[in-house]
């Protein structure tokens, strides 16, 4: 091999006002977002399987036994929902902060990629919903100037949160332009 030989760069260096190639975000979110998700599901579970037995009560059994077909058949699927679901969530949704932008990554059918440069900022809030309080969650919303709507990272740790929230309001601040 020739001593005079370079390594080549595995990534294209940073250069003034010229994106970096894309990538996923580094940031996972809090693993404890999984009982989160689950918790939603099962939540979800009970609202769907509460009017079905209250049915099979009204009707008796012989004309609504179709009913109890209906309720398994709702209790498999959001059970396997909530199993199977959470820990691909998990695997997917991903954020970062950069002095340029807000980078998202979520879905799971529909997988959603988000970048808000910083200068188009214009809120920073949190959000921390009676099961993210529950589990120490929150959810931070980044509002842009886009007809798109909203950067939403959720499932942080509150604590995460409250930072994250901290940090992105000093960069925007520190950032040149209108948000408009």
């Amino acid at each position: 091999m020739d001593s005079g030989a370079t390594a080549v760069p595995t990534t294209r260096p940073a250069v003034p006002g010229v994106p970096p190639p894309l990538r996923p975000p580094a940031h996972q979110v809090s693993p404890v977002a999984v009982r989160w998700w689950r918790l939603r599901a099962l939540l979800l579970l009970a609202v769907l399987l509460v009017p079905q037995v209250v049915a099979m009560i009204a009707f008796g059994f012989p004309a609504a036994s179709w009913l109890i077909g209906a309720a398994a058949a709702t209790a498999v699927l959001v059970g396997a929902w909530a199993v199977l679901v959470p820990r691909l969530l998990f695997r997917i949704h991903r954020w970062e902060v950069t002095d340029e932008a807000v980078y998202t990554l979520s879905g799971w059918l529909v997988r959603e990629w988000r970048i808000a440069p910083i200068s188009r900022v214009q809120t920073v809030d949190t959000a921390h919903g009676p099961l993210q309080q529950l589990l120490g969650l929150a959810t931070v919303t980044v509002t842009t100037a886009s007809a798109r709507g909203p950067v939403k990272i959720s499932g942080l740790a509150a604590d995460d949160a409250t930072e994250l929230a901290r940090t992105l309001t000093e960069t925007t601040q520190a950032t040149p332009g209108d948000a408009t």
